[in-house]
């Protein structure tokens, strides 16, 4: 990785940061998991995944709700199986 990717995935880990443990850990196990493999466009969805207020994220990754926009969904379902 060089040095523009490592500060973009620094900066990525303070987006992530959400001060709710559940979603820290769902959305720090994605970075760490699958992000520096993503392709372009889940990147792209991943963003726009973090442009999403707190309580929506809650929602959606405890299942409580589904994203309208079928890529983010589709992300949140992916994030969710990841293994603890």
């Amino acid at each position: 990785m060089n040095d523009a990717d490592e500060l973009e995935f620094k900066r990525l880990r303070w987006r992530c940061r959400r001060g709710m443990r559940e979603l820290d850990q769902l959305l720090g196990r994605y970075l760490d998991r699958r992000w520096r493999q993503a392709a372009q466009g889940e990147r792209g969805v991943f963003l726009r995944l973090l442009e999403t207020e707190d309580d929506k994220l809650w929602h959606w990754f405890m299942g409580y709700e589904t994203p309208a926009d079928g890529e983010i969904a589709q992300l949140v379902e992916h994030i969710r199986a990841l293994p603890a």
